[in-house]
């Protein structure tokens, strides 16, 4: 009842106000017109005086109005009159003063930079490495990226960051000149409010924060290219939340910033090794760096030329008139005689390596004599001292990633990208080295190598042992930052491994391959930062007869530490040489005096010193020109693991070892060892050095040896001669009986039976651990084969026999099929020749209607594959495997000839 009497007084309560609301409103509020029955009241005219009050009213409400506006003009001026300088907003800020000045917020970890006018419109070098990352998702540790030209611009309120496009040149005295901006672009990566200005008003506040955190400067994850493959793993999308920057410094000539980004997403596309403990959410770190541009320090850029291999900054002029309009500067350091005078000088300021303090202490002086080995090819050149090496402090306050600092540096990564990488940054305005590192992997002198797959794959291919970690290498494009020498020479060393063992040789000898391997490694990347590309036909420059004797070997094994050549393992009953060239060769010597002797700015020294290229110590040709995939370049002495001017020959003699160490293998081997670990790799690492050099042979057919000499040059020979045609023969015959044979790879049971896994957890799960041997001599003889059978190889039999060549298409493959079919045609036929020659007759079946081979080439498929269905029906044996192979070979070539009849 009290609630209810409550309710009613509320109720009652609410009422009396509506009613005293509604007496108090005004009666024409809401006018509906006359209601019926009532009378219009009259309407009062207003009197004067109150007329005059409501004016009086009006205008003080303007007068009012106009007080208003103009109080809030003087509150805006005085509001912008009080708009905070730099030093007030960043009064709590930590400074970090430098080339571009950095102030750090403590509490939120916000970056703020300062640029002044000074800075406006001139340019300067922007530079990004990957301080760690992990391999499947493309960053590894040491990674060079970025190497661009920008500029800040101020427009209005906002400063804009522009990314400089340097490849044109235009001849400032030529009245097209004006048109150089015309149909090219730069970028406009950033624009950035100024959030404060200086006291003076030279210097701008903008939030730096926005500069680095972002992708804009270098994206992270790699644009265009394909599409990932179903299931492949990938970076998911940049998580601006949990991304942040990690430290930020600024020194007199740089700025460096550091920054964490993590990738999120919550459905990870595909499984990740175990470097990745969360697919989820995966870190790159990467160091961003603001460079100042060098000026008037003397520095004179240096024209390339085609003779010699120099990484570059290439330009085009757009007012040059010849045809190759290239302006094409080499990247070299800047190094300066002390006293011009003098023929040799002390240089003015080194290049100064550092050994970071994660190197093992046992490598430590094998690196330092290694690179200071080059010291030698820079007296050549007259400079003298010009590179000097010192150990990092383990107490040092500096990192890798500062420019200031060349550094020698070593990771042991789960799964390595490398085992060695010497990647550099210029100034692209000139071609100037600015810094440098090499990152050196660990496995590069273990025995650690990837299981999965071993008898179908492993070795046989060049890329690194687990491909699926390290596809992206093959979308480097750029070779400055991608060197595989690390990983032959890796593959080299267990090479070497094996046929010590299986020779019974010391463990003195496994010692000195490692040391060898090590120091050539060191001087191959080092060459890298000098400015030197690859040279893939430096081991033209030893003679074969030479590459056992070392006492002929003063001035190097080969002409060129630059190369990727092949172990130099002497055959049983041999001296041993060298196993690599322990110093920089001929070539070395010539390349460095061509990149940095001061001699070079005069023309006619210039050209007496690339007269020299003629010389076969000084032989070149890079990855541009190399033989190492099928259908790739042409000139078969450009290739990688061969040696000597007589590849052939070597090879030769190098099948005979490995396969004469099958024999040997296992007893060898064996002795103390716990597992069967050494000895299933060694049968492996064999049999992918057979391939290798089987590779080297096939690239003499339908070969073309290239000469890069200027018209008139001494010693000068057409630019283009086909290989002769008994070296062509030769190689056919190689390939015929120790690739191709029906013993070639053959092992004893004993052996097999014992190249056993040493099981780890579930690591054969998926798969079955049992040898895949027939796989395995069937993705060798197909290697091979598709180089042989290559369209640019049939094509260019008949083409260069319009000048010189002797063998021709039709030829080639009757020798081929010999090869293939003769040495079993009245026996049985084992597992490894079904399949070679099964193999062979479905790629002639391919060439028959594939538009890729010339007609001479279809039709010469055409009459083997008639010769070989006469063959078969002539062929007798009572072995019911064989009997059915040859009735399958049949089949196949009936059905593709009714096709193609049809």
């Amino acid at each position: 009842m009290k609630t209810l009497d409550k309710t009613l007084k509320g109720l009652m309560t609410s009422v009396a106000l509506l009613s005293i609301t509604a007496v108090a409103m005004p009666s024409v509020a809401f006018d509906d017109g006359d209601k019926p029955g009532e009378e219009k009241p009259k309407k009062d005219k207003p009197k004067k005086e109150d007329n005059k009050k409501k004016d009086d009213k009006k205008s003080d409400k303007k007068a009012d109005g106009k007080d208003a506006k103009k109080d809030g003009k003087d509150a805006k001026k005085k509001k912008k009159k009080k708009k905070k300088t730099i030093s007030e907003v960043t009064k709590d800020f930590t400074v970090k003063d430098g080339f571009f000045k950095l102030y750090e917020d403590p509490k939120t970890g916000k970056l703020k930079m300062e640029i002044s006018k000074d800075h406006l419109g001139k340019e300067f070098i922007y530079n990004s490495v990957i301080s760690n990352g992990v391999v499947e998702g493309g960053h590894f540790t040491g990674q060079y990226r970025a190497n661009a030209v920008m500029k800040f611009v101020k427009v209005r309120d906002t400063i804009e960051l522009h990314t400089v496009n340097t490849s044109f040149h235009f001849d400032k005295d030529q009245a097209i000149a004006r048109a150089e901006k015309a149909n090219r672009s730069d970028a406009l990566s950033k624009i950035l409010k100024i959030e404060a200005k200086s006291k003076d008003k030279k210097a701008f506040l903008v939030d730096a924060t926005a500069i680095f955190k972002g992708e804009g400067l270098d994206p992270i994850k790699r644009l265009g290219g394909p599409r990932p493959r179903p299931g492949q793993f990938t970076l998911g999308k940049m998580n601006p939340k949990k991304s942040k920057i990690n430290f930020a410094k600024s020194f007199k000539d740089n700025t460096a910033v550091k920054v964490d980004y993590v990738y999120s997403t919550p459905r990870p596309t595909g499984p990740a090794s175990a470097a990745v403990v969360d697919s989820r959410n995966v870190n790159v770190s990467v160091h961003h760096a603001f460079v100042r541009m060098p000026e008037d320090n003397g520095f004179i850029p240096r024209m390339d030329d085609p003779r010699i291999g120099y990484f570059l900054d290439s330009v085009t002029s757009l007012t040059d008139r010849s045809a190759t309009p290239w302006r094409d500067m080499v990247n070299r350091w800047h190094l300066e005689k002390k006293d011009p005078t003098q023929a040799v000088s002390e240089v003015k300021e080194p290049i100064t390596w550092w050994i970071e303090n994660t190197t093992p202490v046992e490598y430590r002086d094998v690196i330092k004599k290694a690179t200071l080995a080059w010291n030698e090819a820079f007296e050549s050149a007259g400079l003298k001292n010009a590179i000097a090496v010192k150990v990092q402090p383990d107490d040092a306050d500096w990192t890798a990633e500062d420019i200031n600092y060349n550094v020698l540096r070593w990771t042991s990564s789960p799964q390595p990208p490398f085992g060695g990488y010497g990647p550099s940054f210029t100034n692209p305005r000139t071609g100037q080295i600015l810094g440098a590192d090499i990152m050196l992997e660990y496995s590069f002198i273990t025995n650690r190598v990837n299981q999965s797959k071993i008898f179908e794959n492993a070795f046989i291919k060049e890329d690194h042992v687990d491909e699926e970690a390290n596809a992206f290498m093959a979308k480097l494009n750029d070779h400055a930052k991608h060197c595989n020498a690390s990983y032959t020479l890796q593959m080299n060393n267990l090479v070497g491994q094996a046929l010590a063992a299986a020779q019974g040789r010391s463990p003195e000898e496994s010692k000195k391959i490692v040391e060898e391997s090590l120091y050539y490694l060191i001087l191959h990347e080092v060459g890298h930062t000098l400015g030197l590309n690859h040279n893939m036909k430096a081991t033209q420059a030893r003679s074969f007869a030479e590459k056992d004797d070392i006492s002929k070997q003063g001035d190097g094994l080969v002409g060129s530490v630059m190369d990727y050549p092949a172990i130099n393992f002497a055959p049983k009953g041999k001296d041993q040489a060298h196993y690599y060239t322990v110093k920089p060769g001929p070539y070395d010597h010539w390349a460095i005096q061509f990149g940095y002797s001061p001699d070079m700015e005069d023309p006619a020294k210039r050209k007496a010193l690339l007269s020299r290229s003629t010389e076969p110590k000084l032989a070149f040709g890079n990855d541009a020109d190399d033989m190492r995939a099928p259908g790739k370049a042409i000139d078969p002495r450009v290739n990688i693991y061969d040696m000597t001017d007589d590849a052939v020959a070597f090879a030769s003699e190098r099948l005979a070892s490995d396969k004469a160490a099958m024999e040997t293998l296992k007893d060898k081997v064996l002795g103390d060892a716990d597992n069967y670990q050494f000895l299933r790799n060694s049968y492996a690492i064999l049999t992918g050095d057979m391939l290798w050099q089987g590779r080297v042979v096939s690239r003499y057919v339908g070969g073309v040896y290239v000469d890069r000499s200027e018209p008139g040059q001494e010693g000068a020979v057409a630019p283009y001669r086909p290989v002769p045609l008994a070296k062509q023969k030769e190689a056919m015959k190689v390939l015929r009986e120790q690739i191709f044979a029906p013993d070639a790879f053959e092992a004893s049971a004993e052996l097999i039976s014992h190249l056993a896994i040493k099981r780890r957890g579930f690591n054969h799960f998926a798969i079955t651990e049992d040898p895949k041997l027939l796989m395995r001599t069937y993705n060798i003889h197909r290697d091979v084969m598709s180089q042989l059978l290559h369209p640019r190889t049939i094509t260019r039999l008949s083409d260069t026999q319009m000048y010189g060549n002797e063998y021709s298409a039709a030829e080639m493959m009757d020798d081929l099929s010999a090869a293939v079919f003769e040495d079993d045609i009245r026996n049985t036929v084992n597992g490894v020749r079904q399949n070679l020659q099964l193999g062979y007759v479905n790629s002639l079946i391919g060439m028959l209607s594939n538009p890729a081979y010339d007609f001479i080439g279809r039709s010469s498929a055409l009459y083997q594959l008639k010769s070989i269905r006469k063959d078969m029906d002539r062929a007798r044996t009572r072995d019911i495997s064989t009997r059915a192979h040859r009735d399958h070979i049949k089949l196949i070539i009936d059905k593709a000839l009714e096709v193609n009849n049809g």
